[in-house]
């Protein structure tokens, strides 16, 4: 048997949607917490007998490869930390980010994510592209209802960009600034941004970490636990906000 004639195996994706992945991690998860556990024990856990099926494996692999499982050593897998954070966290915006990172954890997903960053194009253009990375086209179907299923369940196109995040900062800071001036005659800095000067901090639920500046000024940097992915980006975008023309003191 020559190559043409072997059978095409697709690229490794998930073969359940993201939100049914998450309901059943959480069924391992009420059983071994973050323990780590024999494959077979996690296969049983999911409601098979055994590991010795292709269904088990295939939602395990499933389960893997949206970075809901690990595997802390050979043969045993264990629930990630981030399941229980998603499970318990008070914060919406906490296990909306969570979400995100969960959906583009798989390297196809992420691929078509970055490429079509505002909106899914038909059906048959996908299928095109899930064609091109190596899929076959019966694969290819089933790829793309579980995809949409993931985005449709972590809302990913009702996310704000990094670009909308640096607008709404921005006309945050304006109404920052306009307020301050109808209180304060000081001129502002060049960046017409003004920092308003906190006494007595007392919240030790965030890190604050001084930042040296040029004429022996100091600047604070208050880090909140945990730190996101998502929110570096939104830290990033505010930081270039700042950025001025002017040069720094030597």
């Amino acid at each position: 048997m020559n190559d043409s004639q072997k059978r095409k195996k697709s690229p490794r994706v998930p073969s359940i949607a993201l939100d049914d992945a998450i309901e059943r991690v959480m069924r391992v998860y009420e059983k071994e917490r973050l323990h780590a556990a024999p494959i077979e024990v996690i296969a049983q856990d999911l409601g098979y007998k055994s590991a010795n099926n292709g269904a088990a494996l295939g939602v395990i692999a499933s389960l893997r490869y949206y970075g809901l499982l690990e595997r802390p050593q050979e043969g045993k897998l264990s629930v990630a930390k981030e399941v229980e954070t998603y499970k318990f966290s008070p914060s919406e915006n906490m296990r909306n980010d969570l979400l995100i990172k969960w959906l583009k954890t798989p390297a196809i997903f992420l691929e078509l994510l970055e490429k079509y960053e505002k909106s899914l194009p038909s059906d048959a253009a996908l299928k095109y592209d899930l064609i091109q990375l190596g899929f076959i086209p019966t694969g290819a179907d089933s790829v793309i209802q579980v995809f949409k299923k993931s985005i449709e369940y972590a809302k990913f196109f009702e996310q704000p960009t990094l670009a909308e995040n640096a607008n709404e900062i921005n006309k945050f800071e304006k109404s920052e600034i306009k307020n301050t001036e109808e209180v304060n005659e000081e001129p502002l800095p060049k960046s017409g941004y003004s920092v308003p000067k906190v006494d007595n901090y007392n919240d030790l639920s965030n890190d604050r970490i001084p930042v040296r500046l040029s004429g022996g000024r100091r600047a604070w940097l208050e880090i909140p636990t945990p730190l996101y992915s998502a929110d570096k980006l939104r830290l990033k975008a505010q930081i270039d906000l700042l950025l001025t023309d002017d040069e720094v003191e030597n």
